[in-house]
């Protein structure tokens, strides 16, 4: 095969690479085109039409229902900003040290120790014991409740420290003959090296407490102390609640249900949509490397 024929097999394989991407690219980007469209229509056009990737009728009645109350949500918003920027940054620091500890050859009962944090995988005590230890500590009404129970991830412990076995040793072993400790290692060395599996874990962790609204139901009873999530969950339970009671002064045509729900969904997803491509560079090589040793 000459050159030419090389050539025009690149350009052709190109061009069904191209074709298949984009393909993939738009079914996975209509369904958030038709939830966002459905956000910014009215409630009676969804009912009669369906969802579609543009507006058939434009209405903001979803998002007005949402922000009724715009200081509640604006603290709901607080609440989850916090949650999930302090949550991520401690589990973080927890798991990325953990793994660092577990990969060094040096540390007796690695293995055991990598063992027992695996199995936590497998059983856990239940609800009612985990609900228990909790309330045990304090915790309740307070943002710990929504931090603590994620703040270490056994896969994402297990994930780092296999990425963190890839690195050279000899850097370690020549910092540790300059001198250096195992902090100023950690710090200056194996931090900056890791920043894919660090960037790929932050993000899962953050998504995750993003997305919380399990733990505010269980422990938060303060609603000052609401997450995004769940305030979201309370407010489309009432109104959908009104809507089936036939509340007086209420109807179906007067509560925006539908637009309700993909308003809920726009609102809460946004963030994320925002952070991820920051993030997109470091995702791949941080799982694919990650998952290379068990």
């Amino acid at each position: 095969m000459n050159n030419k024929d090389l050539q025009n097999s690149k350009i052709i394989f190109n061009i069904i690479a191209y074709f298949i991407l984009i393909i993939a690219v738009t079914m996975c980007a209509i369904p958030f085109l038709m939830v966002l469209s459905g956000s910014f229509s009215s409630n009676p056009a969804i009912v009669k039409y369906g969802y579609s990737i543009f507006p058939r009728s434009f209405s903001l009645d979803g998002y007005r229902m949402i922000f009724l109350y715009p200081e509640e949500i604006g603290r709901a918003y607080s609440v989850s900003t916090t949650v999930a920027v302090s949550g991520t940054l401690a589990g973080l620091l927890l798991m990325t040290m953990a793994g660092y500890a577990l990969q060094k050859k040096e540390l007796k009962y690695a293995n055991a120790i990598a063992f027992f944090i695996y199995f936590t995988t497998l059983f856990n005590c239940g609800l009612v014991p985990w609900y228990m230890m909790i309330s045990s500590l304090g915790m309740k009404d307070t943002l710990w409740a929504l931090i603590v129970p994620m703040i270490g991830n056994s896969f994402y412990i297990l994930l780092t420290r296999n990425f963190m076995r890839q690195l050279p040793e000899s850097l370690t072993e020549s910092a540790k003959i300059d001198g250096a400790g195992e902090f100023f290692i950690f710090i200056k060395i194996v931090i900056p090296l890791s920043s894919p599996i660090i960037a790929t874990v932050g993000l899962f962790l953050a998504l995750a407490y993003w997305n919380d609204w399990y733990h505010a139901s269980l422990f938060i009873k303060d609603t000052s102390l609401w997450p995004l999530q769940y305030k979201l969950y309370k407010i489309l339970s009432a109104q959908m609640a009104m809507s089936q009671a036939g509340a007086e002064n209420f109807s179906n045509s007067v509560i925006p249900t539908e637009a309700l729900k993909l308003a809920n969904a726009v609102i809460a997803t946004g963030p994320i949509i925002i952070l991820y491509p920051f993030l997109q560079k470091y995702f791949i090589q941080g799982i694919t490397i990650g998952a290379v040793k068990g």
